[in-house]
């Protein structure tokens, strides 16, 4: 069950350190099984990556003024729960840990019943999404450290990892 933000309660505001990202599925967003397409839990995540980065200091203006961006170098996504159209989703992003040039973090979608409702974490997500991101210089074509500025932000906002954070996908065994 999800709360109401309009409602005065403080645990509404531990949920997370940065803003919850929220939308909203699309009837375009709906596949043949009648829910939310692969695809589409893809979208939703790049986008919260990209509300993420603007909370960082990684936003338009600092890519524009240093030519440096984060690029997504290996991303591991759980599909937990069928999404329906107009379902409004909420999205929770946690910081795990960064060095001088990667940043490690997670993204949790959750389904609310209406669009200022903030998830109940008993609930547990409809999808998660784990990310491994560098620092790119896009001029020079390589991973560069985060400024200092920012490398601060992004450890003031570092978090406990979910207990599902690092796995990998189960082996398969070959048949015989």
């Amino acid at each position: 069950m999800s709360r109401r933000t309009d409602t005065p309660d403080a645990t509404a505001q531990e949920t997370t350190a940065l803003p919850l990202f929220r939308r909203t599925v699309r009837p375009e967003w709906i596949d043949y099984n009648s829910h939310m397409s692969e695809a589409f839990y893809v979208l939703v995540f790049g986008y919260a990556t990209d509300s993420m980065m603007i909370e960082t200091g990684l936003h338009a203006g600092y890519r524009e003024s240093t030519g440096c961006s984060l690029y997504t170098v290996e991303s591991h996504l759980r599909y937990l729960r069928d999404v329906a159209v107009d379902a409004h989703l909420v999205v929770r992003t946690r910081l795990l840990g960064a060095d001088a040039k990667k940043l490690r973090f997670v993204h949790e979608m959750y389904v609310v019943g209406a669009s200022d409702d903030v998830p109940d974490p008993a609930d547990g997500p409809v999808a998660t999404s784990e990310l491994l991101a560098l620092h790119v210089d896009q001029r020079a074509g390589r991973a560069v450290p985060f400024p200092d500025a920012v490398r601060d932000r992004l450890d003031g906002l570092t978090e406990e990892a979910p207990e599902w954070a690092g796995r990998s996908i189960a082996e398969v065994p070959a048949l015989r």
